[in-house]
């Protein structure tokens, strides 16, 4: 994947070409300012003015094909030395815009393994120039590659962050929009709850005054018709309420004060026979707790009154130091329940769910004697865990971790400063491996450099002007390449053996095969 540079994505269209001229430029002086200093050359206005034209080419291919443009000024290195100044800018622009670093590997292998058989087998240069030539390539090709590298890897993370920002912006969006469809299916459950919980104790109360000794026929069938009424009414309110839970689950919440005892005198009042047993502490519940524990109440003595009328229903509390019971049972009904159009459990779905969300479990089935007995163990503190918007929201459901509000942006987190690492790594080996390399390089050229010429202190002590060359002890079989500057006819030199380079350090003169001076060379 190419990264678009600035130019691309939405800079002025003359910053591009604007920005190849100032490269060219840069490339280009220190050729053009050799070439139009004396002495000039044959030739030389030719020469600079093909140098000028294969900078101007090496740039313009740069953009598209980076390792030609390094290709280029490498060539053109064997032409004018002064090329070697923007090899550099080349490797590091080729290690910015290469997608994959296997073709510049394979360049850099290419001309390390051309250069040496170019200059030791075809041109003859000594070892000390194919070190030289080396070392360029290495610290001006390879390392400025890396540096390219590593800088094209930090935009990539740079990209990468922006990306998870806006993919974290979108699912925000995404959770307000399920939170929205959350509150729809809440109004669904407590439509089910608080008007299906009323809606059966009128049914009671009607089949209560139904049942009425003193009651006159016709008002008898009237009562009758409006438990019937009140038994279809409870029908299409199921209708309604599985359109609206479709799109979500139910999330119901309990009507502000109210408590258990509230929804146990409630239930007295419609005719039910209710026992609470339920210590004064038990009563006032915190948070998730207490909406759970009413919920269960609810929902048990709705079920009794729809599915059990007549029989009597005790509701137990009773807490411990790790949490709090709830116990709803109820017995079987004594003449049979009243006609109902079936039931989907959904009320008991939606129950064990919001138990579960308030840390505890759920029992809930048919008892031995022919009743229905529910039992939930809650702890007395909410597990913790709650989205806080859902708490902001007044829903007791949590946010999935695979699509919540507050995982997703530590997960972005958590893969950026991994991301990070990896950045760090590469920037460590952009600085580490042209050491060992050149680490490397020294042990293959010192070996080659030193071979036949070290000339060690003692010996040297040992040498006495007016010794024949051929008397002189340990004197190496093979001579160094005389430094530049200080050659001098008739004279050798020798070096102790200094690590990497190998540099001459003794030099011995001789005249008609006689040793007439020796002397350390600075």
């Amino acid at each position: 994947m190419r990264i678009l540079e600035p130019s691309v994505r939405g800079a002025p269209r003359w910053r591009r070409p604007l920005r190849d001229v100032s490269l060219w430029a840069l490339v280009a002086a220190p050729i053009a300012a050799a070439r139009v200093t004396p002495p000039y050359p044959r030739f030389g206005v030719a020469l600079l003015f093909g140098s000028l034209a294969l900078l101007a080419v090496a740039v313009a291919s740069a953009r598209r094909w980076p390792l030609v443009g390094l290709l280029l000024v490498v060539l053109g290195s064997l032409v004018d030395g002064n090329f070697v100044f923007a090899i550099p800018v080349f490797s590091y622009l080729s290690g910015r815009r290469s997608a994959t670093a296997t073709p510049a590997a394979v360049l850099f292998g290419v001309i390390a393994v051309g250069g040496t058989v170019l200059n030791l087998g075809l041109l003859g240069t000594g070892a000390a120039t194919w070190f030289l030539l080396a070392s360029v390539l290495l610290f001006g090709g390879v390392f400025p590659w890396l540096v390219g590298r590593y800088r094209r890897q930090q935009q990539a993370l740079t990209d990468a962050g922006r990306r998870h920002v806006e993919a974290v912006a979108r699912e925000r969006r995404g959770v307000a929009e399920r939170i929205r469809l959350r509150e729809r299916a809440r109004i669904a459950e407590e439509m089910h709850d608080s008007l299906g919980h009323d809606l059966s104790l009128i049914a009671v109360r009607a089949a209560a005054l139904e049942l009425a000794d003193d009651l006159a026929p016709a008002h008898r069938t009237a009562v009758g018709e409006l438990r019937a009424s009140v038994a279809a009414a409870t029908e299409r309110l199921h209708d309604i309420i599985g359109v609206l839970r479709e799109e979500g689950g139910p999330a119901a919440v309990r009507p502000v004060g109210e408590t258990v005892v509230d929804l146990v005198t409630g239930a007295r009042e419609a005719g039910m026979a209710v026992r609470l047993d339920a210590p004064p502490d038990t009563l006032r519940l915190p948070g998730m707790t207490g909406a759970a524990a009413h919920q269960v109440v609810r929902e048990a003595l709705t079920n009794a009154a729809r599915y059990a009328p007549g029989a009597p229903v005790t509701v137990r509390l009773a807490s411990d130091l790790d949490g709090v019971e709830v116990r709803v049972r109820n017995a079987p009904p004594p003449a049979g329940p009243l006609p109902r159009p079936a039931s989907s459990g959904s009320g008991l779905v939606a129950l064990a769910e919001r138990v579960r969300l308030a840390g505890g479990v759920l029992d809930a089935g048919p008892a031995p004697d022919g009743g229905f007995a529910v039992r939930a163990r809650l702890p007395l503190v909410a597990e913790p865990g709650l989205s806080a918007v859902a708490a902001a929201s007044g829903t007791f459901e949590d946010v999935p971790a695979s699509g919540g509000v507050s995982e997703r942006p530590l997960d972005a987190e958590r893969r950026l400063r991994e991301a990070r690492r990896r950045a760090r790594r590469s920037l460590l080996t952009a600085l580490a491996a042209p050491a060992g390399f050149g680490l490397a390089l020294s042990l293959v050229y010192y070996p080659f450099a030193t071979a036949g010429t070290v000339l060690d202190e003692s010996t040297y002590d040992q040498m006495r002007p007016g010794t024949a060359r051929a008397d002189l002890p340990g004197l190496p079989r093979r001579q160094l390449a005389p430094p530049l500057g200080v050659a001098a006819p008739g004279c050798e030199y020798y070096t102790d053996g200094n690590f990497p380079l190998a540099e001459a350090t003794w030099r011995l003169c001789f005249t008609d095969g006689r040793l007439v001076s020796k002397e350390r060379i600075a």
